[in-house]
């Protein structure tokens, strides 16, 4: 081979794309591949004996219909209510949309352990709220969040903004024609839903039912501390006893219930897949504003419970939280006589736990921001080459990243447990126990977050771009620098805003990676919880709360003066 012929074949283009497609398998492929290995393999051949011994347990059995059934249910709820409040807002003439998208989608970025404990103050015979106002059910009466349906409601009103965003920015994408169609020909508001705009979002309903659906199976926050206490135990929640009690001698036993975990979300993205393939249908025409359909009348009575819906949600759970903070011990009643800011000196000066779990969260949060958002320019920028090659290998990573995503974030810690815990070959550190492992494992989980928007940029892309700068001459990377990362530059930002906002405040991911001196944010605060010191974790939660609206606020007030597309939240 030439010294030319060698170079060709080692370009930097290619060289960027192996080293993309080995940095994907590694940290997205590898992990899930020794997860199946050590759950479904024994001595090199299938062995599905450990998986069938493990479903004829009784704990797996039934924390796995508890797993599905709660999803279902949830899911099912929360598609409904997300795509009624996206009809809503989407399709009418209510007011101060901006607004009302903006307190819908915050839940969203509350992490889910946070607003579990939120609520069991809010509605708990404790609550220093509902005991203000003498509504406060019984002392020593059972918490009404403490069962089945308490664990469904919380998951629904976490997951509904999912479905709410997915449905708005399909209506967003509809051809203005058709419903123009329908009012000509007559078709009242509800005929031109039931006709027209329902079966066309049938996709889009399918997806945010699937998205919903896996994200409550994979939840752990609420699962384990409304789960817990009404005696209703799921999957993730069961490794996490397991893992907790008997530690890494347990790996192969919360492996195989890892794999059956990974199955289940799996099986449900293929049947969503399937059934959208079935769904699809072609749309002719440019994606115009929506109709804005008069309320008439009806109007300020709508508004007023949309505004009153809204204020159940934050504005009960966030009040109980902060009440909870401001309180000496959990309990007592609110009042001039008991208020103090002793809870929140505790944990912002005096605990060093709190301090270094919010220095370990915004640094590897940002880390894995910037990291996916530098890796979604390149691997956006080959999954639009026009060679057929490189389109194909750099898909072979957007899949695994998307495997990643949607496998629960507790069977990805599994994963990185049986990947990392021996020490690795040549260089002998181990990175089990360390920030690292949790920083690539939110690297892994949270690529595909920021790669989706950056790979649907550079697909609008005109293709003369390319070809003019080949033409001047200018190398990949110059390409890249000059041309298609200012580009997509929006799209990348908007992904790692994302990225940061939900690695920085997750728990699901690092409730089995965190050690001493590596704790997070989500995995301090739910330690507070579980241990007892609740008015520590309220006061925690209310400074990580704030600090999520403060970041949601202020690059709200940025959206004007950003390009287009950068805060993801906004048209």
């Amino acid at each position: 081979m030439t010294a030319g012929t060698f170079l060709k074949h080692f370009s930097p283009e290619r060289t960027t794309l192996l080293a993309l497609v080995l940095g994907a398998t590694m940290i997205c492929g590898l992990p899930l591949l020794l997860l199946f290995k050590t759950g479904l393999f024994h001595d090199g051949t299938v062995d599905p004996g450990p998986l069938l011994e493990a479903l004829q347990s009784r704990s797996v059995l039934r924390a796995l219909w508890h797993s599905i059934e709660s999803s279902f249910f949830s899911a099912l709820a929360a598609t409904v209510l997300g795509t009624g409040l996206a009809l809503l807002i989407g399709l009418s003439d209510v007011r101060a949309k901006g607004l009302l998208v903006f307190l819908i989608l915050l839940p969203m970025m509350i992490p889910p352990h946070v607003t579990a404990i939120a609520w069991v103050q809010a509605l708990g015979p404790a609550s220093p709220v509902l005991r203000w106002l003498d509504l406060a059910p019984e002392p020593g009466s059972t918490h009404p969040l403490y069962s089945r349906e308490g664990l469904v409601l919380l998951l629904t009103l976490q997951h509904s903004p999912l479905v709410f965003l997915l449905v708005r920015a399909a209506l967003r994408s509809f051809p203005r024609e058709l419903s123009d169609a329908a009012r000509i020909s007559g078709a009242g508001t509800f005929r031109m839903l039931r006709r027209i705009t329902l079966p066309l979002l049938a996709p889009s309903l399918l997806a945010g039912f699937a998205l919903a659906f896996v994200a409550a199976l994979g939840n752990f926050g609420i699962n384990a501390l409304i789960g817990i206490p009404a005696r209703y135990t799921t999957l993730p929640v069961l490794v996490w006893r397991r893992l907790a009690s008997f530690g890494p001698d347990v790996l192969p036993n919360v492996a195989v219930i890892s794999v059956l975990l990974a199955l289940v979300a799996l099986a449900a993205i293929l049947i969503q897949s399937f059934l959208q393939r079935r769904m699809r249908a072609s749309l002719i025409g440019l994606p115009q504003s929506p109709l804005a359909i008069s309320l008439g009348r009806s109007r300020p009575v709508v508004e007023v419970l949309l505004w009153l819906f809204v204020a159940c949600v934050l504005l009960l759970p966030a009040a109980s939280l902060l009440a909870t903070s401001l309180v000496r011990t959990y309990g007592l009643p609110l009042s001039v006589e008991t208020l103090t800011l002793e809870n929140f000196r505790e944990v912002l000066w005096r605990q060093s736990v709190t301090l270094r779990a919010f220095a370990n969260s915004t640094v590897i949060a940002g880390c894995a921001a910037v990291i996916i958002a530098l890796v979604s320019l390149l691997l956006g920028y080959l999954l639009a080459h026009r060679q057929k090659g490189h389109r194909l290998w750099a898909g072979l990573a957007l899949s695994q990243s998307e495997i990643a995503f949607a496998v629960p974030g507790l069977v990805m810690s599994i994963a990185f447990i049986l990947t990392f815990i021996r020490p690795l070959p040549v260089i002998g550190i181990s990175l089990y126990g360390t920030l690292w492992i949790i920083l690539i494992a939110y690297v892994s989980v949270f690529l595909a977050v920021g790669l989706k928007p950056v790979a649907a940029a550079f697909l609008q892309m005109d293709g003369a771009l390319e070809d003019a700068a080949r033409v001047s001459g200018a190398g990949f990377f110059r390409r890249i620098r000059k041309i298609f990362a200012p580009l997509a530059a929006p799209s990348a930002a908007s992904g790692a805003i994302l990225v940061f906002l939900t690695a920085y405040n997750e728990i699901t991911v690092s409730a089995l990676l965190w050690s001493t001196g590596n704790e997070t944010i989500g995995t301090t605060i739910f330690n507070y919880e579980d241990g007892g010191y609740t008015t520590l974790a309220a006061a925690m939660s209310v400074v990580v709360v704030a600090a999520t609206v403060a970041v949601m606020v202020g690059m709200n007030a940025l959206a004007g003066r950003v390009p287009a597309g950068t805060v993801p939240w906004k048209d």
